[in-house]
């Protein structure tokens, strides 16, 4: 029951039912006042037109009215009165990624720069500092796949982790299936509220033991999402080559699996986006940012605060009062 007052809540309302007894009282008051009144007959009242009250007179019904407020004080007191203290938390812990990047050969493209696997490492650590409470982790694949760094709060060492990432860490190639299949194993048992991969690529499967659009249906089996990302300009491509002549730069077509990049992110309630360039690719990060922080939870708190206190430390002094009065001020002489 909320009073009217805003913010004052009261535990026992009922006890308010115990003012209806203060009309009753007052009532019964004002007919014992009048019986305590005995008629008297004279012949003139001229000799009183100069007579006026005294204070004694005129605050005869003071003592009543204090014990009538200290009964509504005590009741109030008696009802809890208590004030709530609201606050708002967003929770956006409770989410975890795992970030799936291509580290294949062609990743050293220079179609971003300084090139691909640098402007993917750069991006991802800028994403990392923007969602300090969740759970992020790090797979890497290019002819296969492994853990760089499991699900972590720790993203001091996580990002450390980026550093050395290099293409020619591991065999050469393309193996996305596996590097999802990879992630979905670091992810799929976890209990929080979203799962989420983050799949970056920027070719097309020529290796592994695992499809692509398969691993994306065990993704959707555990409800975990995922988001596609190609990363390649359109058309062709700088890429530094090995040549009889040392390492030249030459123009090489850039040629990402687009197809199954949607069909991966459409399966799993995710979105596929192509990055041509270091804006295009940070742009996609900050959506991905966007898109998972609108799923998150808010929760109310309530605490409350009894305010019972003062109501009963004026009702005990208007009763002392009252006592007082009756004792002294009040009281009749023998």
């Amino acid at each position: 029951m909320i009073n009217p007052f805003v913010g004052i809540n009261f535990a026992n309302p009922y006890w308010f039912l115990l003012l209806l007894l203060i009309p009753l009282l007052v009532v019964h008051y004002v007919f014992r006042h009048r019986k305590q009144i005995a008629p008297l007959n004279l012949p003139s009242l001229s000799w009183t037109e100069n007579l006026t009250d005294n204070w004694k007179v005129k605050l005869r019904h003071l003592p009543f009215a204090l014990r009538m407020i200290t009964i509504a004080l005590l009741t109030v007191v008696m009802a809890r009165p208590q004030s709530s203290n609201k606050q708002k938390q967003v929770h956006i812990e409770g989410i975890d990624i795992v970030m799936a990047m291509d580290i294949s050969g062609s990743m050293l493209a220079q179609d971003l720069r300084p090139n691909r696997i640098e402007a993917a490492k750069k991006v991802a650590i800028e994403f990392i500092d923007k969602r300090p409470n969740d759970r992020i982790g790090l797979v890497i694949f290019s002819g296969e796949a492994f853990t760089q760094c499991p699900l972590t709060t720790d993203h001091a060492v996580l990002k450390s982790l980026f550093k050395p990432l290099k293409s020619g860490m591991i065999e050469d190639g393309t193996a996305i299936g596996d590097g999802l299949a990879t992630a979905l194993n670091r992810i799929k048992e976890s209990e929080a509220i979203s799962k989420v991969v983050i799949l970056l690529t920027d070719g097309v499967q020529n290796r592994g033991n695992i499809d692509p659009l398969t691993a994306a249906e065990i993704a959707k089996t555990f409800n975990i999402r995922v988001y596609t990302i190609g990363l390649g300009t359109k058309g062709m491509a700088p890429m530094p080559v090995m040549t009889p002549f040392g390492e030249q730069i030459m123009s090489v077509p850039v040629d990402i699996d687009e197809k199954s990049l949607s069909q991966i992110a459409n399966l799993t309630d995710g979105k596929y986006f192509r990055a041509t360039d270091n804006q295009k690719l940070s742009e996609i990060y900050n959506e991905i940012d966007k898109l998972e922080r609108s799923k998150i939870d808010v929760n109310i708190f309530q605490n409350k605060t009894e305010e019972f206190g003062n109501f009963l430390w004026l009702a005990l002094l208007l009763l002392a009062l009252e006592w007082t009065l009756r004792l002294t001020y009040f009281r009749i002489k023998p």
